[in-house]
């Protein structure tokens, strides 16, 4: 198949580019470069340097039969400081990719929400029908849900919404202000220097690895059964910060200690997924945390620590 990914450079889209590749499709590749850097991107992707914004994004879709929509603003610390563009990114450009598959002729859509929108839920683990949204990154990526359902309502586009949990691996954005804590453990660690924890440490997060995620994506291709539906995508396990912490200091054999700082607001207290629906389809996420730790370490050794 020719198939389009939004955010290919990304952390999450630049391993999805990779698999397609691998599985023999054609990839279009759609990121404007304002997070991801465009060498993450394989060299065998049609790369187009526009943004999800753009009045002309249906002539990039032309011949797709499906797109992965994965760009997104999506650090919740900034999205709290801005949330004008925020909504603009996240729900305007959303909009504008559906709206830009319409006109294409594209009929399969598979878009990225977020474990954020259970951040109001109590219930634990958390199906898919608890949804919660309350930071602006979480109401954003719900919002644009609305919208998806719309173009499924009124112009047949076939959605399948996937939530992400804690997704780690490779090429996992170190770069951000507030860099997700694997890549900021391991590179801090691996250069001698003490990591920063906000908060506690006790706040629980469902880590699930990239490979098992994209095994996801690929399921969405072939399974008709994801048309029309909801899943989250979490390992189904959840892990405090300061255990994760402990976990690849001793990989590293780092005797170092983390800084706590203040905590920061607008984030869940734990992420836990329920992923009953996801296994119904007989998927299984098959990377435990220290397997998945040994091979971000693997990477950042080899592409990353030279350059940082």
């Amino acid at each position: 198949m020719k198939l389009a990914v939004t955010g290919v450079a990304g952390f999450i889209g630049s391993n999805l580019a990779d698999r397609l590749l691998a599985a023999g499709h054609d990839v279009v590749g759609i990121d404007n470069l304002a997070h991801g850097p465009r060498e993450q991107v394989a060299s065998a992707v049609d790369f187009r340097h526009v943004d999800i914004r753009d009045e002309h994004l249906s002539a990039h879709l032309i011949g797709c039969d499906a797109v992965f929509h994965l760009a997104a603003k999506n650090s919740i610390s900034d999205c709290q400081d801005d949330p004008v563009e925020t909504a603009d990114i996240n729900v305007t450009g959303s909009v504008n990719v559906f709206e830009a598959a319409r006109r294409a002729g594209v009929r399969r859509v598979v878009y990225a929400e977020s474990s954020s929108v259970y951040e109001g839920s109590t219930v634990l683990p958390t199906p898919e029908t608890e949804a919660a949204p309350q930071s602006f990154y979480a109401i954003s990526k719900f919002a644009a849900r609305g919208f998806a359902e719309g173009y499924a309502r009124f112009h047949g586009l076939a959605f399948t919404a996937l939530r992400y949990f804690g997704v780690y691996g490779p090429r996992q954005d170190f770069r951000r202000t507030i860099p997700p804590v694997h890549s900021a453990f391991i590179l801090k660690l691996m250069r001698g220097e003490r990591p920063i924890i906000y908060g506690n440490g006790e706040k629980r997060r469902d880590f699930v690895y990239v490979d098992d995620v994209n095994d996801f994506h690929l399921r969405c291709l072939t399974d008709t059964r994801t048309i029309g539906e909801t899943y989250n995508l979490g390992y189904g396990r959840p892990h405090s910060v300061n255990e994760l912490f402990a976990r690849v200091a001793a990989l590293l054999d780092s005797p170092l200690r983390p800084i706590y700082q203040p905590d920061l607001s607008g984030e869940a207290t734990t992420t836990y997924a329920d992923i009953t629906k996801a296994r119904a389809l007989g998927w299984e996420p098959l990377v435990d945390l220290d397997e998945g730790l040994r091979r971000s370490i693997r990477y950042i050794s080899e592409h990353v620590l030279e350059g940082v």
